[in-house]
């Protein structure tokens, strides 16, 4: 017989669960599907047991306070006493296997004569190469804002669309400025799952989806037949573009064309007394090793030990070479290593004049019980998918 709901996100990341609280909120009765065992998708907080239970990201790192509409979720369940301070740090640089502060690599004299073009042109429809190599200056741009472009959407960013990489969003100035969790970022999307008015099941594979004369009908990989009146898809576009019904075609073609950019993530945990040498710091920014950048969890001290996500190129080291590099960073041997994590992520490898497509399926959506959201609209940050979720979640639920 299957089972009957209002609305069904597939999908359990900070999208999937944003367009989720959204429609709750709203009155409407809600089921997300996760094909993993946890929620939050790129927001994974990883402890180790063995090392009592110290806990360090392994994808998202930190929350602003010009993120307003997770401010909101966050207001709404009762979290905002438990945000919990960062301390303010600085990243250097990892040049010719050496750390370098910023300022090394920096050519004040060509950011001097470029500046003028970052304040007088415009990044609409140019890429992050082309309007940020103009403003900055072109060794500016090779010898370090490039790496740290790099490092911030952990992906080749040179072809990035120039009007996601950085958007302003207005600050919420009575709220610190960047902000975490006691028990890190996951204590967000676990928080927002595990409200009495939202359903969410995990390990649940979505083999296909059907639309039906009154809305969608959706197919799990165990066998299950569930049916709702609206449908919000919150994975990555390769996903989405396999799951999209018969008869959008247009729609999955444009979808299904984004890129998929790989990352690979080490995370480890060192005991404090091995780092004395390394003095506490935000991370690493990469110029020309085979990691884009390195974040450690340094804002938080801990006595007893210091944690480091380090971001791999995909398919550029095998396990016991990323190893290496890990260790020749940080000043220590391998067995040093008190806890080590490996985890593999999909973003979106958006280019330039990704708007024009965003508007396109935007225009296919339109009139339609169907939703899609997901890093790969407004840009890969935390507020940026919640931003394109609330906006599906008011098209969908008006009123």
């Amino acid at each position: 017989m299957g089972e009957d709901f209002e609305h069904i996100v597939i999908g359990a990341g900070i999208s999937g669960l944003g367009m989720a609280h959204c429609s709750v909120k709203r009155g409407v009765s809600t089921l997300v599907l996760e094909e993993g065992n946890r929620v939050g998708g790129c927001m994974n907080t990883w402890t180790f047991p063995d090392c009592d239970d110290f806990w360090t990201e392994a994808g998202s790192h930190t929350c602003f306070n010009s993120y307003g509409n997770l401010l909101g979720i966050l207001k709404d369940l009762g979290l905002m006493e438990r945000l919990t301070g960062k301390g303010k740090l600085h990243y250097r640089l990892w040049r010719n296997n050496e750390s370098r502060s910023i300022f090394s690599s920096l050519h004040p004299w060509e950011l001097i004569r470029s500046l003028p073009h970052l304040f007088s042109g415009t990044k609409a429809d140019r890429s992050v190469a082309e309007f940020f190599g103009a403003g900055l200056g072109r060794r500016n741009y090779r010898d370090l804002f490039g790496p740290a472009f790099r490092a911030v959407v952990c992906q080749e960013a040179d072809d990035f669309p120039a009007d996601l990489l950085f958007r302003r969003k207005p600050k919420q100035k009575e709220v610190m400025r960047s902000f975490t969790f006691p028990g890190g970022l996951s204590d967000i999307p676990r928080a927002i799952a595990r409200q009495d008015a939202l359903e969410v099941r995990t390990g649940q594979r979505v083999s296909g989806v059907v639309r039906v004369s009154d809305g969608y009908q959706v197919r799990t990989a165990a066998g299950e037949v569930l049916r709702s009146r609206s449908l919000s898809l919150a994975v990555p576009p390769d996903a989405a573009a396999a799951l999209l019904p018969e008869g959008l075609e247009e729609l999955r073609d444009l979808v299904g064309g984004i890129g998929i950019s790989e990352i690979e993530t080490v995370v480890v945990c060192v005991p404090a007394t091995a780092l004395a040498h390394l003095l506490p710091l935000a991370g690493l920014i990469s110029v020309d090793d085979a990691f884009y950048s390195m974040v450690s969890r340094d804002y938080l001290p801990d006595d007893r030990y210091r944690g480091f996500a380090f971001h791999f190129r995909p398919r550029k080291l095998d396990a016991d070479a990323r190893i290496e590099r890990i260790c020749r960073a940080l000043g220590i041997t391998p067995d040093r290593i008190a806890g080590l994590f490996r985890v593999s992520n999909k973003l979106p490898a958006l280019r330039a004049g990704h708007s024009e497509l965003v508007r396109k399926i935007d225009t296919l959506l339109a009139g339609d019980r169907l939703a899609i959201t997901g890093n790969w609209f407004l840009g890969v940050s935390i507020e940026d998918c919640l931003t394109r979720s609330y906006q599906e979640c008011r098209r969908l639920f008006p009123g």
